[in-house]
């Protein structure tokens, strides 16, 4: 068959043969032109370990090349459609400026989700100031929506529609939608004020004393937010929420509290303001414990069976397990202080006191009994 078309083949009857092999030729050399180029740029941007100009090579790789061969062939159609009247080429232009922002808004989106890597990176945040996730995923998707909406309104601007009865429509629609979509559009205001307000960024360990919501902020997307918590469980939480009520974020603690009461015996009553000086001292040569803020040990109740005192102090830390350390090393020593100066710490007791003579009138009544 094919044989049979070669034999018949008359270029006479394809005028624009010459035109398209010059086109594709020159396809092919800016093809490889552009690979090159972006192997060189590639080569010589791994040694400036620039944030800026890594994300637009990589973002820029791909749609290039795919630019080059967009407009080539809408070039190879134009040239066949000059020597024909078929209706397809009639509709060339569109698609061509249709291609053209498709490839465009590819790359812009691709430079941003490329940026917003390089600036979450370990990377860079080592070489730079560390930077808010928060802000940083907030600003990528506010950029890739923007981009993505301009484009589709591009899109139909080149296909023959209007851009302002569609933004009319889009009006008129917008409050019946507003009205289903109530929640929706309340958890996405709500995540709004989250990335505007930042009560708490991704990585925060946040809790709320009005829910039952405590464990690490993973991710803050429009509609909600999603929490580990200790158990290691995802939390959805609905971004509506967090504009109802409070929320606690003890990872912007800039200390952690140790608060604790300690009886000792009413018989080591004398011992009392010498054990107080020395848990003081103790708390004021300690190497973990703050002392810009504030120190109190300071007797406090005479309590049932003990005679108490109180201690109030921050850690330097915030780090909960390192908090624990220096509260044990901290209660250890308060121990060892108050057994060193021969007292104990009091445990509950009960003491009954009887009269004399009801003592003797007891016994008396048993000896009468022993005798009868």
């Amino acid at each position: 068959m094919f044989k049979q078309w070669w034999d018949s083949f008359q270029p006479d009857q394809y005028p624009w043969l010459g035109d398209v092999f010059i086109v594709v030729l020159i396809i092919l050399v800016a093809n490889l032109i552009v690979g090159r180029l972006v192997a060189r740029l590639a080569l010589k941007f791994s040694t400036t370990h620039n944030l800026w100009d890594d994300a637009l090579l990589e973002a820029a790789r791909r749609p290039a090349v795919l630019m080059v061969w967009a407009v080539g062939t809408s070039h190879v159609l134009e040239i066949i459609g000059r020597s024909t009247e078929a209706e397809i080429f009639s509709a060339l232009d569109s698609l061509r400026a249709v291609g053209v922002v498709l490839i465009l808004a590819w790359f812009l989106v691709a430079l941003v989700r490329q940026v917003e890597l390089r600036l979450l990176s370990d990377e860079y945040t080592a070489r730079d100031e560390a930077v808010d996730r928060t802000t940083v995923m907030a600003l990528g998707k506010l950029v890739r929506t923007a981009v993505i909406i301009v484009s589709g309104l591009m899109i139909l601007q080149n296909l023959g529609y209007s851009i302002s009865g569609v933004l009319a429509f889009g009006g008129i629609g917008g409050i019946a939608v507003g009205f289903a979509a109530k929640d929706l559009l309340a958890n996405f205001f709500g995540g709004l004020m989250v990335y505007l307000d930042r009560p708490f960024s991704v990585g925060d360990w946040i809790r709320s004393p009005d829910k039952n919501i405590e464990g690490t902020v993973e991710n803050i997307g429009w509609r909600q937010t999603r929490i580990r918590t200790f158990d290691q469980r995802p939390l959805y939480v609905p971004n509506a929420t967090f504009a109802q009520i409070s929320v606690e974020n003890p990872s912007r603690m800039l200390n952690r509290r140790i608060y604790e009461t300690i009886g000792v015996r009413y018989e080591d009553a004398g011992r009392l303001p010498e054990i107080i000086n020395r848990v003081r001292a103790m708390l004021e040569d300690h190497a973990d414990i703050d002392l810009g803020k504030t120190l109190i040990v300071n007797f406090n109740t005479y309590n049932a069976s003990s005679l108490d005192f109180f201690v109030y102090t921050f850690t330097k830390t915030t780090n909960w397990v390192e908090y624990h350390k220096i509260k044990q090393d901290v209660l250890l020593k308060i121990l060892n202080i108050i057994h060193e100066l021969g007292g104990d710490v009091a445990f509950p007791t009960t003491t009954v006191k009887l009269d004399p003579i009801t003592i003797e009138s007891a016994q008396g009544h048993t000896a009468e009994f022993k005798n009868g």
